[in-house]
């Protein structure tokens, strides 16, 4: 075995095991109600203090470049075009106004606290600090724990915000590499130029996706040009100066609006379920790199004598109050603005226990620890980097706080009861489109029985939608208990008979498969206290075959 080939196989088994250790952690985390991105970083600390575990260091590069498009593109893809741009206005607010106010309040208390690092450099990591991290925020945003509205607002401003902070963060690392100071027409052009350019990549590029996969059939396909989708919408903008993060969201949101006009539905299911797995394994072993990385952090740290432990730690908190309090203050001014404004902002107002809210849930993640390693070699720049570190951690122990205030705060939280009843109404309108189409497609030569199974399964979805006048709302719960248990025997019999060896393998597969797709719509809308909306046709395997051999 060459040199090359062992150091291969041992970066593989480092990689295995980080793997491994991801999945662990997060699903421990999750069975007992912990943060899973908190605890990650804390495993990564303690493993990065063995001494066998070799030095780790994020190549900002890799994370921006390689990660953090796919990243955002998971996130997009659960984001509601229509609601981003019912409230487009807040969004842009939050997005682009705060992170400049940020990059401002921040540079300003980072040269005046740190003044060895120069006033480009402080900026630049007033940058670094400014956006809110996406994956994150959509952590605190779960589960129910907040306001609908009040979490796509902070999920948008999360997955936007990333354009606006790398540009300063350009322009803020040129002047320092340069020497020559920042200009204030050479931000705006800069500004200009990525939001323009990623505008019209993203809008592109969604437009020749939707153009190319409207014509696969096959569903592997469709997910494996999803998976390139960010890429190719982020590597041609950056490569040209425009934002590759904004084109990226912006064709994600589009993609995930059309979809259902131009996907399948096997194609849909193939490819929520490979992004979520995608979204789970990025997000929770960037975390876990975090933590893994802070020997070297604190290595380049200490290599800086002239701050000392006290003086560091006051740099650090001067910092974060700053940070914390300008997004305090931005948005309570917001808020302010709103409420006094012109009627047209009134209509949208949100109240002080919202704006507080809001400016509590300012989360950072893995953008700025990825960024901060972009600043130029200068005295101090090893002790940014470890301020980022704590300042992101703090942050996220700050994020935890955000679920007792909402309930502090009495604000409404999703309603179950409601979504139920919407859900039964929709089903409801659905089968009565789907009972006129029947009886307008139908012909003589469709079997009788299997058009009265059709509507008697038609009547009962429409029955169970119905309000609770007769104890019927309870009845989906007892069809799914049911539908499960007759599953689970319908799985054995088959199971059995391919022991037996007595039908093709392809069979076999094609039947469990349908059971998989029953099974996991159940179980699904189990979890989520909600009506099953399992299709009819997947109750009848040999009636959707022969529709669609009519089709």
């Amino acid at each position: 075995m060459t040199g090359e080939t062992s150091e291969f196989i041992t970066g593989l088994s480092w990689t295995v095991a980080g793997l491994l250790l991801v999945v662990a952690v997060s699903g421990l985390s999750r069975r007992v109600g912990w943060s899973a991105p908190l605890v990650l970083v804390a495993v990564g600390v303690g493993v990065g203090a063995l001494p066998w575990t070799p030095e780790v260091r994020l190549d900002p590069d890799v994370v921006l470049a390689g990660v953090l498009p796919a990243l955002l593109f998971a996130a997009a893809l659960q984001t509601s075009f229509l609601e981003v741009r019912a409230r487009v206005d807040a969004v842009l607010w939050l997005s682009v106004g705060l992170v400049l106010f940020t990059v401002l309040v921040v540079g300003v208390s980072t040269w005046w606290l740190l003044p060895a690092v120069g006033p480009a450099v402080a900026f630049a990591f007033g940058a670094i600090l400014a956006p809110t991290d996406a994956v994150s925020v959509g952590a605190l945003t779960g589960s129910g724990r907040m306001p609908r509205g009040l979490g796509r607002l902070l999920e948008s401003e999360g997955l936007l915000n990333d354009a606006t902070a790398l540009v300063a963060l350009n322009t803020a690392v040129g002047a320092a590499v340069a020497t020559s100071g920042l200009v204030a027409t050479e931000v705006l052009r800069d500004f200009a130029v990525a939001v323009l350019a990623g505008t019209a990549g993203g809008v592109a590029v969604a437009f020749v996706i939707v153009q190319v996969r409207r014509r696969l059939r096959a569903p592997v396909l469709d997910t494996s040009l999803s998976l390139a989708t960010p890429y190719v919408a982020y590597l041609p903008v950056a490569a040209i100066g425009g934002s590759g993060f904004l084109a990226v969201v912006l064709s994600g949101i589009w993609l995930a609006h059309r979809a259902p006009s131009f996907q399948s539905a096997e194609s849909r299911v193939a490819e929520r379920i490979n992004w979520r797995t995608v979204s789970y394994l990025l997000e929770n072993a960037v975390f876990l790199l975090i933590g893994l990385q802070l020997p070297g952090i604190v290595a380049a740290a200490s290599e800086d004598t002239t701050i000392g432990l006290a003086q560091g730690i006051g740099i650090i908190a001067g910092v974060y109050a700053a940070m914390v309090l300008a997004r305090f203050a931005y948005v309570f001014a917001l808020t302010l603005l709103y409420r006094a404004g012109p009627a047209r902002l009134r209509e949208r107002r949100w109240d002080w226990r919202t704006a507080f809210v809001i400016s509590f849930a300012g989360v950072r993640g893995v953008v700025t620890l990825a960024a901060v390693f972009l600043l130029p070699d200068r005295p101090g720049t090893g002790f940014l980097q470890l301020a980022a570190f704590v300042i992101v951690v703090l942050s996220l122990l700050q994020g935890l706080g955000t679920g007792p205030l909402v309930r502090l705060f009495r604000l409404p939280l999703p309603n179950a009861d409601q979504d139920r009843l919407q859900i039964r109404t929709l089903i409801a309108e659905a089968q009565d489109a789907a009972l006129q189409r029947l009886e307008h497609e139908r012909t003589d030569q469709d079997p009788e029985a299997l058009v009265v199974s059709l509507q008697q399964s038609s009547e009962y979805r429409r029955t169970i939608a119905a309000p609770d006048e007769d104890g019927l709302a309870s009845q989906p719960d007892s069809y799914a208990r049911l539908r499960l248990l007759m599953l689970d025997s319908e799985r054995r019999a088959v199971l059995q008979a391919r022991r037996e060896g007595r039908y093709e393998d392809t069979v076999i597969e094609a039947v469990l498969g349908d059971y998989d797709s029953i099974e996991a719509a159940l179980k699904r809308s189990r979890r989520r206290d909600l009506p099953s909306v399992v299709p009819v046709a997947l109750h009848f395997p040999r009636a959707r075959t022969r529709f669609r051999r009519r089709r």
